[in-house]
């Protein structure tokens, strides 16, 4: 691989706010590891795991809080008749799909099963995120054009 070709993955890395990338193609493959994960690879000299996802909240129950959860993040209560819309990868989640279009979906508003409720843009593509039910959106957790991690909660959907 070229030093150019190299340079421009690790600006792919900064934009994306990605910690490692592996890229392999018919010339070879190559690992870059930035930050805390790349001395903890070297110091082990092992590939680092993949961070398990967060863990669901129980129906009726309280969702724990994750390690390291910021202050502000109030644990997640779920009705048996809701649902959890996690994001199934880090990107930037957006509420609608350009800066001056409507919004897909607000508190309130009724959806199907598979219908679109937002975008998560990762790696400059945007990936529609589909209703895991019909129901109703009752709460839309995650903000307009901040990033979020996998398994991070968007919005709450009421079942029925």
């Amino acid at each position: 691989m070229e030093v150019r070709e190299i340079k421009a993955l690790i600006t792919l890395m900064n934009e994306n706010g990605l910690v490692e990338l592996e890229v392999e193609d018919k010339k070879g493959k190559i690992r870059l590891v930035r930050g805390a994960l790349a001395r903890a690879v070297e110091a082990n000299s092992e590939p680092h795991p993949a961070p398990a996802p967060a863990p669901k909240a129980a129906k009726g129950k309280t969702a724990p809080p994750k390690d390291g959860a910021k202050p502000q993040e109030a644990p997640l209560e779920l009705a048996e008749n809701q649902r959890l819309v996690e994001s199934p990868m880090v990107g930037t989640f957006y509420r609608s799909p350009s800066p001056d279009a409507a919004a897909f979906v607000e508190e309130g508003t009724s959806v199907r099963k598979g219908q679109t409720v937002c975008i998560i843009e990762a790696m400059k593509m945007m990936n529609e995120i589909e209703a895991p039910a019909a129901g109703r959106i009752v709460r839309i957790i995650a903000e307009n054009a901040q990033p979020v991690e996998y398994g991070q909660a968007l919005m709450i959907i009421e079942v029925g």
